[in-house]
């Protein structure tokens, strides 16, 4: 990788668009302008009609070793504010686009790195990757939404062993706990993350949007999601997703949702 080479490609296969995370020296740690780049490449995505449902992979067969501590010194809050208001973005853009988001994870996926992935609606990992919330070994505490996405995962007292005692995690044991939704042999990481984003590409736009933001892990009471759920409900019910998946069911055919 040469100093001019993108942190960040971009690649459409089909309709997945994916981003790989392109600092492979670094096992593709993240500096200030890997968070911009990506943090702009998700929010075209998001914003792409062609683009279904999105891949984020990192280059060189690690995912991503957290944040670029070369990059790191002590600061005062006034002066780091930018910076860690540039790393939430990258997760505000995963978590606000309704297209689904999907983490292909080989190798180590430590500190923000794993909080990256664990941003995902879903991670695919390698049986021999590795997850470690290591933030603690810096003197820090975590972000990138990691205290949102880890707890929806393994649950708060679980998440709160994990950071306060960060150990590594294979990704077959990280898949056995429910930090990652499906394990895969080494290298076939890619591979099956597009197979899945492929199929949910596949799928009506506007109800994969309904069924992320609803399932965001905002607390609401119960009461408050039932009428949610109507509100949404009704909405989709008009839409050409719905009346093309009632025509496809009679007429025994695929359906070809377009999120019209």
């Amino acid at each position: 990788m040469s100093e001019r080479d993108p942190v960040v490609l971009v690649e459409d296969v089909g309709a997945v668009r994916v981003l790989t995370l392109n600092r492979p020296s670094l096992r593709n740690a993240i500096d200030l302008e890997l968070r911009a780049v990506l943090a702009d490449a998700l929010e075209v995505a998001g914003g792409d009609v062609a683009v279904r449902s999105i891949v984020i992979v990192g280059a060189g067969g690690a995912f991503c070793s957290g944040g670029d501590i070369r990059t790191m010194s002590r600061a005062p809050s006034h002066a780091t504010v930018g910076r860690a208001q540039a790393a939430q973005r990258v997760i505000r853009a995963i978590w606000t686009t309704p297209k689904p988001v999907i983490a292909a994870v080989e190798g180590p996926a430590f500190g923000a790195g794993a909080a990256l992935a664990l941003a995902c609606d879903r991670i695919v990992a390698s049986s021999d990757a590795t997850f470690a919330l290591t933030f603690t070994r810096v003197g820090l505490a975590g972000d990138m939404g990691v205290f949102a996405s880890l707890p929806a995962r393994v649950g708060h007292a679980r998440a709160r062993q994990m950071l306060m005692l960060p150990e590594p995690m294979s990704g077959a044991d990280a898949g056995a706990a429910g930090l990652v939704d499906r394990v895969v042999e080494p290298g076939g990481a890619l591979a099956s993350a597009l197979s899945d984003a492929q199929r949910v590409a596949d799928g009506p736009p506007l109800a994969l949007g309904v069924i992320k933001a609803m399932t965001s892990g905002e607390n609401r009471h119960p009461l408050a999601v039932l009428e949610l759920e109507v509100r949404n409900q009704v909405g989709l019910w008009d839409t050409d997703d719905f009346a093309e998946g009632v025509a496809a069911f009679h007429d025994n055919r695929p359906a070809r949702f377009t999120g019209e």
